[in-house]
């Protein structure tokens, strides 16, 4: 099942969406507005909205978002840095997340914006010390990400939380889809139609598993929190006025527009 949260008149909902789309397009797509919420039993309530009648909404607020670096070896290797022996954490706020279609304001203090194609892994359900033979039970599905970079930033405060922190740095989208098998899908990114990133989740250095075995040794998940995964190799600039498109397969495809930040 495919997962949107959305708004139409002012309110805000869950829906599962149905039907099938030309690349790039919602026609055809419907959506079935779903009763209560989609981190517990739930039904469709069997009033259907198309698609292009409503505003797609981030598919997920999550408490937190924790990302894992350097994951892709090909793409460690691209940024002259060591690939970790051991999974690589850090955070993006809840703050940082928008939605498809909304615009990621390029940040005043950076001048490098790096993209960064990535799959998210939503958390279904409350958990923590989860082990490895029950991941698959806690998460509810996956979307697009795309770990937007202040990469001089990065460099230069050897931290990252302004880095890749920033506001508007977390697009995540269109929805989740609930019904997938995650370890080997295309991850590809197109900047104003160019390809850029191409890669296959089956080039994880750490796989799903090991990042949440990794991370809720440390922490609770909530539901709703979304964990990245890593990006693949290629990853370059953003300019204003740029509009960069994640696609994974199975899942579908997250386009954001670059914009000066007001």
């Amino acid at each position: 099942m495919r997962i949107a949260r959305f708004s139409i008149d002012g309110n805000v909902a869950f829906g599962a969406v149905e039907g099938d789309s030309p690349p790039g397009t919602t026609d055809g797509l419907v959506l079935d507005i779903i009763k209560g919420i989609p981190f517990a039993d739930f039904e469709l309530s069997g009033t259907k909205v198309p698609l292009s009648k409503v505003r797609l909404l981030p598919p997920v607020l999550p408490n937190k978002v924790v990302a894992f670096g350097r994951n892709y070896a090909e793409h460690a290797k691209e940024l002259g840095n060591e690939v970790p022996d051991v999974p690589f954490a850090f955070f993006k706020p809840s703050t940082s997340v928008i939605g498809p279609g909304d615009e990621i304001a390029y940040p005043s203090f950076s001048q490098e914006l790096h993209h960064e194609a990535e799959l998210a892994v939503v958390i279904g359900r409350m958990c923590r010390e989860v082990p490895r033979e029950r991941v698959k039970d806690v998460i509810l599905g996956y979307t697009c990400a795309n770990d937007v970079t202040a990469r001089d930033v990065q460099k230069r405060e050897k931290q990252w939380a302004r880095a890749k922190g920033f506001d508007t740095s977390c697009p995540l989208g269109p929805w989740v889809e609930t019904d997938l098998d995650p370890s080997d899908l295309t991850i590809q990114c197109t900047v104003n139609g160019q390809q850029r990133q191409l890669g296959r989740t089956s080039q994880m250095i750490h796989s799903i598993e090991d990042l949440i075995v990794n991370i809720s040794e440390a922490m609770t998940l909530l539901p709703g929190d979304v964990i990245l995964t890593g990006t693949p190799e290629g990853v370059g600039p953003l300019n204003v006025g740029d509009e960069v498109a994640v696609t994974i397969e199975g899942i579908g495809t997250l386009t954001n527009k670059v914009i000066k930040r007001g």
